[in-house]
């Protein structure tokens, strides 16, 4: 048993360092090197957007085709080579400078990190539970966490330096690239054999299912407008290159131990409602970040989203787990749908929005109120008690 555990903690390690990678860095960094693209390379905050978007259905591209029994048998080596990708394409976004090379590499890049996502997930959690730590779960997710705070770190060096845009994108290659060593080396096997997957039922039709789906994919676009647009809000702002890099930095400090802490709240008072909770709190720092002037506003609405995306994420997928249990590779297949899809049209409407107003404010607003139906919804459909 003490074997068993020790390799579920080396593999929960493993698990965060490749979501730092993956999700943190290779999917996240764009937020914090965006101003300075948009500044030097005079990108319109409708192109940012689909740069954005690009990423996002990359993302759904890959969390689609990585849901399948296709793979069975060669987790270990798929994940790799997604971590491997990322390496190798965020490099790439420092060496280019062309709106379509940037549509490309950031598509790629986004299916590079599903198949991270997905893949590492199942091998981690193989470990974690032969090993009875369903504990640890919430560390390797809190992997996102962590890879935002290093890029910020990053970021804040390098803006010392007064480096330009693509040194951002080299060094996260650097970063990764050591990241990844490390990753193929924890992660020395695949996930533990369960026999092979039985055919899934089809899902229930279910209106309680469908309206957990829905509040996913608003979920999906009111989360992601702050997540993508929030150090483009502090550049607009007026705010310093080292504050935007502690804004950032904020963000990953509060999601790194974010899925833990909620956690312990869904324990108390049941998914449904630590998912409406999580969303409501979200609002609040959506808002903020846009209507508080000065640092108050950038520094509330940071803390408040990386202390809540995380884990609004994964609560999502619990509940509709709950409601389709005979079926976790279809339901997590048409939840990853919901949720890339609200991903992916969310940066596009707000940057169409921001560059029709002037600013993010219009765009922000709308995303919190879409958290708000998302967090309203979801607890709509929560079990009645006797």
């Amino acid at each position: 048993m003490r074997s068993a555990t020790s390799k579920a903690l080396r593999f929960t390690v493993a698990g965060m360092i490749a979501m730092a990678v993956a999700m943190g860095i290779g999917r996240f960094v764009y937020t914090p090197i965006l101003p300075g693209m948009m500044e030097e390379l005079h990108l319109s905050p409708a192109q940012a957007g689909w740069i954005a978007s690009a990423n996002y259905l990359g993302y759904l591209v890959g969390a689609l085709a990585a849901a399948g029994g296709w793979a069975h048998g060669r987790e270990r080596g798929l994940m790799l080579a997604g971590l491997g990708a990322s390496v190798v394409l965020a490099a790439l976004m420092g060496l280019s400078g062309t709106m379509a090379a940037f549509l490309a590499i950031r598509f790629l890049a986004g299916l590079a990190s599903a198949l991270v996502m997905v893949f590492m997930a199942g091998m981690v959690f193989s470990h974690i539970h032969a090993a009875g730590r369903g504990d640890l779960q919430a560390w390797h997710f809190g992997g996102v966490g962590l890879g935002i705070a290093v890029s910020a770190a990053m970021m804040a060096a390098l803006v010392t330096e007064h480096a330009g845009w693509q040194a951002g994108w080299l060094w996260s290659a650097a970063i990764s690239a050591c990241g990844f060593v490390a990753v193929a080396l924890l992660a020395n096997e695949g996930p533990l054999a369960s026999g092979e997957a039985a055919r899934e039922p089809p899902l229930p039709n279910d209106r309680a299912l469908t309206k957990i789906i829905l509040a996913y994919g608003l979920f999906g676009f009111g989360y992601v407008v702050t997540a993508t647009f929030l150090v483009a809000i502090v550049r607009q702002g007026g705010g310093s290159r080292v504050f935007e890099a502690v804004v950032w930095m904020v963000a990953g400090l509060a999601g790194f131990p974010s899925t833990w802490l909620w956690q312990k709240i869904a324990a108390r008072i049941g998914l449904h409602a630590a998912y409406a909770l999580a969303c409501f709190i979200e609002v609040a720092g959506v808002t903020a970040s846009v209507a508080l002037g000065g640092r108050t506003g950038p520094l509330l609405g940071a803390f408040l989203l990386g202390a809540t995306f995380i884990a609004i994420t994964a609560f999502g997928l619990q509940v509709a787990r709950q409601q389709a249990p005979a079926a976790p590779r279809r339901i997590f297949a048409v939840m990853t749908a919901s949720f890339g899809l609200g991903q992916i049209i969310g940066p596009i409407a707000a940057g169409l929005l921001a560059q029709a107003s002037g600013d993010f404010f219009v765009a922000s607003i709308v995303a919190a109120a879409l958290l708000v139906v998302s967090g309203l919804v979801t607890w709509s459909v929560a079990p009645k008690s006797p």
